[in-house]
């Protein structure tokens, strides 16, 4: 089973306020979840972010893998480090000439 960690949509039409939860992968976005962690409001001026960061580092631990959005969050919240951008490859550079 192949477990995530992302967002489910909670919130008014056009006002999105967001869970954010641990799911199985299979599972739909505002579908069944294993449990909460967190929650994001990215219409509030600064963004509000509310994370358990325990319950967070230990579905890490356990191999749930963050979308790109709840990595993003993670890693303003310091429960991650960013990763470093890789240098291009050596193909990469012969297309940029």
């Amino acid at each position: 089973m192949a477990v995530k960690i992302r967002l489910t949509r909670m919130g008014d039409k056009k006002s999105p306020f967001y869970r954010v939860v641990v799911a199985d992968s299979r599972s739909p976005r505002d579908g069944r979840f294993i449990d909460i962690i967190g929650t994001y409001a990215p219409l509030k001026q600064p963004a509000e972010i509310k994370l358990d960061a325990e319950k967070a580092k230990k579905w890490l631990g356990n191999g749930a893998l963050p979308t790109d959005t709840v990595r993003d969050i993670l890693v303003r919240e310091g429960i991650i480090e960013k990763k470093p951008v890789p240098a291009k490859t050596k193909t990469a550079k012969k297309k940029e000439a």
